[in-house]
């Protein structure tokens, strides 16, 4: 369950539950109520970042993200972990990293039934998993002669 800070942050959220989203995107099906969200949305698809960031030339779909990583540059680091005072100057890096105290792995493959704290080591281990099975594919059609396997 998502949690807010503030009233007004609950009642815009809950109007997400029940405005009518007209708004649709061709490319996965996803709808908005906001033409601007749209819009915003359609760049995970077509890559644009009309944000960049003046001292590394990074590019990014909002500005919000762009500000963030600003903080890479600057040094400012705005989010603490409560467990052991590591600062972060980006939210899902500290979310990340606060997994280290809870043991929290939600990631978990479907193969080899093992867990992960971050997606991205899942997404690693499913392309060995793909790699090896590939090679040992490779092998048998090798070794056999038989290459209508």
């Amino acid at each position: 369950m998502e949690a807010f800070s503030e009233q007004g942050a609950i009642k815009q959220h809950q109007g997400i539950h029940t405005v009518e989203h007209t708004y649709h995107c061709d490319m996965c099906n996803r709808t908005f109520s906001k033409r601007s969200n749209l819009k915003v949305h359609q760049r995970v698809h077509t890559g644009e970042g009309p944000y960049r960031c003046d001292v590394c030339n990074r590019t990014f779909r909002q500005l919000q993200y762009l500000k963030l990583h600003q903080g890479v540059h600057t040094g400012e680091c705005p989010y603490r972990c409560d467990v052991c005072n590591k600062t972060s100057s980006d939210r899902s890096n500290l979310k990340v990293h606060q997994s280290v105290h809870t043991g929290e792995c939600p990631y978990g493959c479907d193969v080899c039934n093992k867990t992960f704290r971050q997606l991205q080591y899942l997404k690693l281990i499913k392309v060995c998993i793909l790699w090896s099975i590939h090679m040992a594919v490779t092998c048998v059609i090798k070794h056999s002669g038989n290459y209508n396997i």
